[in-house]
């Protein structure tokens, strides 16, 4: 009788075992579905994106075509603002020779990467640049050159209405 009696108690804790565990796991799983939510609207908030970046600064190397503006560009700078008992600000100038990193599998690319379109299109890519790089004074453009450059393909991708431009660079900068 003691040997039933004591398989009939560890057959009830084991089924209240299994009772509080399937308890515990909906209510861990509905707290995780709110909170991953939650996480979602706060990664939407501040722009973040959980999957793979998409906008094309993933790039192999293989798959990066890069376009150098032949000539070193000599571009003014915003007038910084007067200091210590001057009357104006100084003028100032960035001088740079820019490159444009371009994804050669973006299915833009044949129609405007070409090394053709985009010596034809120069002109126009140096007026983006010139327009990004001149409203910046040369402390802003010290404090945040990468900010700067990251200006410069947003107006590119606007100008070419396409992101297969992802980054610019310049690897000769000097100011004056």
């Amino acid at each position: 009788m003691k040997k039933n009696l004591l398989s009939i108690l560890i057959l009830a804790l084991l089924v209240v075992n299994l009772v509080l565990t399937a308890i515990m796991m909906f209510s861990v799983t509905g707290a995780m579905k709110s909170t991953t939510a939650l996480v979602g609207k706060i990664a939407t908030v501040l722009d973040i994106e959980l999957a793979a970046d998409q906008s094309g600064n993933n790039v192999s190397v293989e798959d990066t075509a890069t376009y150098t503006i032949a000539d070193t560009m000599t571009i003014p700078l915003k007038t910084s603002p007067a200091q210590d008992g001057e009357k104006e600000g100084k003028d100032h100038y960035v001088m740079m020779k820019v490159t444009i990193y371009m994804n050669s599998q973006h299915k833009d690319f044949e129609k405007y990467g070409t090394a053709e379109e985009l010596a034809a299109r120069e002109e126009m890519i140096k007026s983006e640049i010139i327009s990004v790089v001149r409203s910046h004074t040369i402390e802003e453009f010290k404090a945040d050159t990468e900010g700067v450059y990251a200006e410069i393909v947003a107006q590119l991708q606007q100008l070419y209405n396409s992101k297969f431009i992802y980054r610019v660079a310049s690897g000769d900068v000097k100011y004056q």
